[in-house]
């Protein structure tokens, strides 16, 4: 019977002229973006520590645009490897489950007691499992190509930005603090839910490919609006767009039940061409 689990042996595994040969820097650009992130999850924890709530989200949100820019900074590059991805869900569990978790344990949930520690380890789970089953889902050749627009359940970075709802709503003075404590968990038990169902949500991925000439001006001003909101009233935005997200989510469903069909139904129809075909050839 052959061994299972062989011990590793470095000289086995490359070999000298590999080892010391130079790795173009489009393959390390994308993994420093990512342990940048990584640097500012973990921050955020401490600065919610020292009761800096407010850094302490911000950091979070950017650790999620950062998230959302080395996967893309990989593909263009054409520097996508296994040890990236591997690096990005690690990182991902540490700033969405772990951070997220701990700072709305630190704002609201430890009014909670137990149960409100259960839930930031429900949310870190959730998250661990998604971008498991996410690694997992990567390798399958079978998947068929429409499919990689939608995400199975709710992405990682998407998960933590909604969870945070709670907090944009305090910095715009709604009392959550003093009244919604166990609303809070209920809500980031329903996010954890999203996060391992699989609910299909829009991915995106196509966007920005190709964009029709008569759009781009009319495109150019609508970023320069939303990043001037964004800027002025930064929580009111985010509570609109976590908002209009989730509410995206049935649209979303309803557009992948549709295709699914529409699959299902070429699949059908091409064993009756192929029978035909077959028939007219004996003919």
């Amino acid at each position: 019977m052959s061994d299972l689990f062989p011990p590793f042996e470095p000289e086995q595994a490359e070999s000298k002229r590999t080892r010391f040969k130079a790795i173009p820097f489009r393959l390390i650009a994308p993994n420093v973006i990512t342990l940048l992130a990584l640097c500012l999850g973990l921050t955020a924890m401490r600065l919610v520590v020292e009761g800096k709530l407010e850094s302490a989200t911000i950091f979070i949100l950017i650790a999620a645009a950062l998230d959302g820019v080395d996967g893309r900074l990989a593909r263009m590059l054409k520097g996508t490897s296994r040890f990236g991805a591997e690096l990005d869900s690690l990182s991902d569990f540490v700033n969405f489950g772990v951070a997220t978790g701990y700072v709305l344990w630190i704002f609201v949930l430890h009014d909670l007691r137990s149960f409100g520690w259960i839930i930031v380890l429900t949310l870190a789970c959730a998250m661990a499992l998604r971008l498991a089953r996410f690694n997992v889902m990567i390798d399958d050749p079978n998947r068929p190509d429409w499919q990689k627009n939608f995400f199975v359940g709710m992405p990682a970075p998407a998960g933590a930005i909604t969870a945070m709802l709670p907090l944009y709503l305090h910095f715009i003075g709604v009392p959550v603090q003093e009244y919604g404590a166990l609303l809070v968990g209920i809500y980031i038990l329903f996010i954890a839910f999203l996060t391992i169902s699989r609910i299909p949500c829009y991915a995106g991925k196509t966007l920005g490919t190709r964009v029709p000439r008569e759009k781009v001006l009319p495109l150019f001003v609508a970023v320069v609006v939303v990043a001037g909101l964004l800027f002025a009233y930064p929580f009111e935005m985010l509570t609109l767009i976590v908002l209009a997200y989730l509410a995206l989510i049935p649209i979303s469903v309803a557009r992948y039940r549709k295709l699914e069909r529409e699959h299902n139904a070429g699949l059908a129809e091409a064993p009756s061409e192929v029978g035909k075909a077959s028939v007219s050839d004996t003919d």
